[in-house]
């Protein structure tokens, strides 16, 4: 297998490990890849970028209302 962060995985693919990547695990090597994209579209002056680990992604909400969300226009 592969040890990643401690943790050792099986030979094969991985949908997700607990930080949030997406990995392929082979005997050469172990290739991973983040599960989220960074918001850079948005108003940030009033909005602010939060990580959600439950969905693995950044949620985009209001400084003033954090339980309101922004619109996003692109990610990278």
């Amino acid at each position: 297998g592969c040890i990643l962060d401690g943790v050792l995985y099986p030979f094969g693919e991985i949908a997700r490990t607990p930080n949030c990547l997406r990995c392929s695990c082979s005997q050469k090597a172990m290739l991973c890849c983040s599960l989220f994209h960074t918001p850079v579209g948005y108003d940030k002056e009033n909005c602010k970028v939060v990580f959600n680990e439950k969905t693995c992604n950044y949620d985009v909400v209001l400084k003033s209302d954090p339980s309101k969300e922004c619109v996003v226009y692109s990610r990278v």
